[in-house]
């Protein structure tokens, strides 16, 4: 009798297979957007809302007061340009701006320029130049005030150089009171735009410079050529920041010369706060901020196009 055996075949054990992940749930906002919407909500509530409504009562007769109002079409703003006291103020808000733009632009670039060598005094020169900046603007008024009054410490320093025929009511003269507050502004911004053009200047290299130099290329060739091309970016900048900051001037105007004299210093900001708070004319100082919001507005526009052309 014959048996057989059968050799049993090894077995292996196949691991099973993992389990497939669980598909999260997708919703419809990404988790990192949830933050944003309480800053969201608060820009609306408190930014894009009342812009809207002064946007609608700028077309109405509204009171300041009452619920009730009467649309009156763009009657609000002919009279705005028919009051030969906002032409003014436009006036004064354009000169203003301009010397504000040429003075802080030219004098932060030779600050910087001068600011950016190897004396051992430069970040104390820096920083002297810079304090101005941290003041309030009010406490620049009144500084200035001070000393551009009659009896103060610019005169009196005229007539102790032997210059009594300088003296000036800088601040009561219809022809120099807009230009007083002009140099007030001018003082308090240069620091700050040089600071903008130290950082530019940090990135231009030194090599190149020495290079042109070489070269026979001239400082005012160097600076042309060389120095303000690269630094374009915070030319742009500070072009837009001192010209948003022109329009914008009320403190320095309200505190040296109230609008006076004869007018003669009132700018656009002024005039809205008087037709606000003095006049309680609320359609008309609407509109006088619709038309404000609407130029700034318009150079904001042209200097992100301006960067954004330059970095393309």
């Amino acid at each position: 009798m014959t048996t057989t055996t059968v050799d049993d075949e090894p077995t292996t054990d196949t691991p099973s297979p993992p389990p497939a992940p669980r598909r999260r749930r997708r919703t419809g906002i990404r988790p990192p957007v949830w933050f944003l919407i309480p800053a969201i909500l608060v820009y609306t509530a408190i930014v894009v809302i009342p812009n809207i409504r002064g946007y609608y009562y700028s077309f109405t007769d509204w009171n300041g007061f009452t619920p009730d109002v009467q649309f009156v079409g763009f009657g609000n703003y002919t009279r705005i340009f028919d009051d030969p006291g906002t032409l003014q103020a436009f006036s004064n808000t354009f000169v203003l701006t301009l010397i504000g733009v040429i003075g802080q632009n030219v004098l932060g670039l030779l600050l910087a320029l001068g600011c950016n060598t190897k004396l051992k005094s430069r970040f104390a020169l820096r920083l002297v130049f810079f304090l101005p900046v941290v003041l309030t603007p009010l406490v620049t008024a009144y500084l200035w005030a001070y000393l551009m009054n009659p009896e103060g410490t610019i005169n009196d320093l005229l007539s102790s150089l032997g210059l009594e025929g300088w003296r000036q009511d800088w601040l009561g003269d219809p022809g120099l009171a807009l230009w007083s507050v002009a140099i007030a502004m001018v003082w308090q911004g240069v620091g700050l735009t040089m600071v903008i053009y130290l950082a530019g200047l940090q990135g231009v290299p030194q090599e190149l410079i020495e290079a042109s130099a070489i070269d026979g290329a001239g400082p005012g060739r160097r600076l042309l050529m060389i120095i303000l091309p690269m630094i374009n970016a915070s030319v742009v900048i500070n072009i837009f920041l001192t010209v948003t900051s022109g329009l914008k001037t009320f403190d320095l105007v309200f505190a040296m010369t109230h609008g006076g004299p004869a007018g003669s210093t009132e700018t656009l900001p002024l005039i809205i706060y008087q037709s606000a708070f003095v006049d309680l004319d609320f359609p008309t100082s609407v509109a006088q901020g619709v038309v404000l919001t609407i130029i700034v507005s318009i150079v904001a526009i042209a200097q992100v196009r301006l960067t954004t052309r330059k970095e393309a």
